[in-house]
């Protein structure tokens, strides 16, 4: 018997013309991928789009323009703006961006009021106070027939100094006909400055939306949460997910926030505001050098919660069911 050729000795065989490549490989190499209908766009300085056929669905803001005190304030952190893909222009946004109320709640977002750094002191990278989130490069995109990726790398700054760097992925899930989609976030955060502390509270940190601005006028948030609980210090630690619904104009949403298992233990959320901020809050610990890995889900669908509270929560404890058994 003929000993099985390594891959380098295989790819050499077969470069020189020494190996037939089997019939029944060739045909497997040969069969066509099935064609993805997503894209990934870099408009340089500006955003980054995942879109699903022409249409973006998650927009993820990533200019960094110190030029001027306006566009510093406009740039200071990365966030991602979800989009409705029903719209055919390609310009319906659901989430609030700089400016307006709390211009620091911009679309999904990561931050903690009161980051201290062993040698640095307190930071505020909620308010974004004296520091910066730097979007570095993409480090990966990946279109699929089902899903498209989007991960990339970010420095949080204070001036020239690095006090974290952290890769931000998103995983868009392939839109449903009503205009339905489920987004997954992941965020893992490295100290590299020294050893950091994550910490503030359920107002002022963690992964967290933020709705169109035309919610602080028409104060349309309403909430919903897994029965028998409630948001805030005060109420359940750990809660499974809360969700929102609000109008912009004419038109309805509502959003699914999903907390995996794996976050740190005593998670709050702050759920309850009628403008329509809210998230989950978490604190860490972080040694120099080491890394953790913060992972929540959104569900974001046209229309109202179906039916009475109860009916409400049957499909979104499904989906945070399929969530934990989907996501490891």
């Amino acid at each position: 018997m003929q000993p099985t050729p390594t891959t380098a000795q295989f790819l050499g065989m077969t470069c020189l013309g020494l190996i037939a490549v089997p019939a029944a490989l060739a045909q497997e190499q040969a069969k066509p991928q099935a064609a993805s209908a997503f894209g990934i766009t870099h408009a340089k300085g500006k955003h980054i789009d995942v879109s699903y056929r022409k249409r973006p669905v998650l927009r993820l803001m990533v200019a960094n323009d110190t030029s001027n005190k306006k566009k510093e304030q406009e740039t200071y952190k990365v966030y991602a703006h979800v989009m409705d893909p029903l719209d055919r222009q390609g310009r319906r946004r659901l989430t609030k961006g700089a400016g307006d109320k709390f211009t620091h709640h911009r679309g999904i977002f990561v931050g903690w009021s009161k980051t201290t750094v062993e040698g640095v002191g307190g930071v505020d990278t909620w308010h974004m106070k004296g520091n910066r989130q730097h979007f570095v490069k993409i480090l990966e995109q990946k279109s699929e027939p089902e899903s498209a990726t989007l991960s990339v790398a970010i420095d949080w700054v204070k001036g020239t100094q690095s006090l974290m760097r952290e890769v931000r992925t998103f995983v868009v899930h392939r839109p449903g006909t009503k205009g339905e989609v489920l987004i997954d976030e992941s965020s893992t955060i490295t100290a590299t400055a020294d050893k950091t502390v994550l910490a503030g509270d359920p107002e002022h940190a963690g992964m967290q939306f933020r709705a169109h601005e035309a919610v602080v006028k028409n104060k349309s948030a309403k909430y919903l949460f897994p029965e028998g609980q409630l948001p805030g210090n005060k109420g359940d630690k750990d809660m499974a997910w809360a969700a929102m619904s609000f109008s912009i104009e004419d038109r309805t949403y509502f959003v699914q926030h999903m907390s995996h298992p794996a976050l740190p233990k005593g998670n709050v959320y702050s759920a309850y505001r009628d403008y329509g901020r809210f998230g989950a809050y978490f604190r860490k610990t972080l040694d120099k050098g080491h890394s953790a890995t913060f992972r929540v889900r959104f569900y974001i669908s046209p229309g109202s919660f179906a039916g009475d509270a109860d009916e409400a929560r049957k499909p979104m404890m499904q989906r945070y069911a399929d969530y934990v058994k989907d996501v490891h």
